[in-house]
């Protein structure tokens, strides 16, 4: 992908906008509607690369998966077993693809590999690895010790023990094992999560997935998961049909604009019965002094309480809202004093070094920035001719999320030129559209 798109200045945004399909739930209900006895049509499924490369990989595998207009789809569940037993699979950078699947064909009996993108090739791997070679899987990395390319043998899976897993790195891990476990789970099957759980929020989006297709996890602990034995007759089955939710993630872009753009915006998909983490992002847009409405399955925001008229900065535990804290980095642009956001060590591993490159290019703007290894401090451009434009444009490291948070820096002075775009088409093909739709 190459090219660039300048975007603003903008001076105000209002109206609404109905979300694509959430990411991180449509993965889920892929590999579950696939792993499950029976038909499922999913409806509202996320139609973007990452959902792609989960469907391309079930259809390599054997299932039989049908897209629809309207984002549905519609796939044979094979009840647990893939019918090929010998699969190459490029995975892209999908890390909510690649991880759970990995987990899924470790449980098969069969021989796959599983290769991305380059910079799949650099994000960790290793913790759901050594999880999985606890109860017998045959692993192998092909290059650098941890990371993908993988290489699955054939092998019989025993769980004896409890199964740990570190949760420090990743949830995608403790997600992978919770989804692949009951296909062998003879006897009821304990997991248990060493260290710092981080993304607590993803767990609960798997554990509620896995409750719609029929396996029900007890949690003893906050560190603790028990699986149910297939002979209490606790196997996947298909709900007949699912409504994937709005991305929460992706509201965050839009709620954010109608904060500093002094909107109404509402976006349409997620409200107060989201099963997404990332919902937060709205108290968190409350705390910075924006005006937050929230509904069933709405949210609105309609520019800012405070007498400034400005945001205010605020410092904040983001590990439950990784992906949506990007978003308040770019925030601090138009903020009164210093916006700290803690607990994001997770970005470093994401589709990019994201604390390196949010430092980076908001330093381009002329924002002070200071780092570190699992925080960032942003504090705006002091007076208004301290905003800067970069002439060679802000840099997207190939990361949707990059492309997206910054074009809400258009609310500022200067127009900006957003290098290569067509990132976002990784979970919002159509972001940049949608937001002209709302954006003056």
């Amino acid at each position: 992908m190459s090219g660039n798109l300048q975007v603003g200045p903008f001076r105000s945004a209002h109206g609404s906008i109905t979300l694509p399909g959430s990411k991180s739930i449509s993965n889920r209900a892929l590999l579950l509607a696939a792993l499950s006895e029976g038909q499922t049509t999913l409806k509202g499924l996320l139609d973007a690369d990452d959902t792609q490369v989960m469907r391309q990989a079930l259809r390599t595998l054997g299932l039989t998966v049908v897209d629809y207009p309207d984002s549905t789809c519609v796939i044979n569940g094979c009840r647990g077993r893939f019918p090929v037993m010998k699969a190459d699979l490029f995975m892209g950078n999908a890390g909510t693809a690649i991880r759970p699947l990995t987990a899924a064909l470790a449980m098969q009996g069969g021989v796959y590999r599983l290769s991305g993108v380059a910079r799949m090739h650099e994000r960790p791997i290793r913790d759901l690895v050594d999880g999985l070679r606890q109860i017998g899987a045959d692993i192998a990395y092909e290059l650098q010790e941890g990371y993908p390319p993988i290489r699955i043998g054939a092998s019989k899976i025993r769980v004896n023990t409890v199964v740990k897993v570190r949760g420090d790195v990743s949830s995608q891990f403790l997600t992978a094992l919770l989804m692949a476990l009951p296909l062998v789970a003879e006897e009821p099957v304990h997991i248990q999560v060493v260290g710092e759980l981080i993304s607590r929020p993803y767990i609960d989006i798997t554990l509620k997935m896995m409750g719609r297709f029929g396996v029900i996890v007890a949690c003893p602990d906050s560190q603790s998961f028990v699986i149910p034995s297939r002979a209490a007759d606790c196997s996947y089955q298909s709900p007949g049909q699912l409504l994937v939710e709005g991305d929460a993630s992706s509201a965050s872009y839009f709620l954010a604009a109608g904060a500093i753009g002094g909107g109404p915006v509402r976006v349409l998909g997620v409200g107060r019965n989201s099963i997404q983490g990332d919902v937060a992002f709205a108290d968190a847009l409350a705390l910075m002094g924006a005006n937050v409405e929230v509904g069933e399955d709405w949210v609105e925001v309609a520019g800012v309480r405070n007498t400034n008229g400005r945001l205010n900065g605020i410092t904040l535990d983001c590990t439950k809202i990784p992906d949506a804290a990007m978003t308040l980095a770019v925030l601090a642009l138009f903020a009164e004093g210093e916006t700290r956001l803690n607990g994001i060590a997770s970005w470093r591993v994401k589709e990019t070094d994201r604390i390196a490159a949010m430092g980076r290019e908001l330093r381009k703007l002329g924002a002070m920035v200071e780092e570190g290894s699992d925080y960032i401090s942003v504090k705006a451009p002091v007076k208004q001719q301290d905003w800067r434009s970069p002439p060679e444009g802000v840099d997207t490291y190939d990361d949707h999320r990059m492309a997206m948070c910054f074009s809400l820096a258009a609310f500022g002075p200067n127009p900006l030129i957003i290098n290569d775009p067509n990132c976002v088409a990784k979970t919002f093909p159509n972001y940049f559209s949608e937001l002209a739709k709302i954006a003056a």
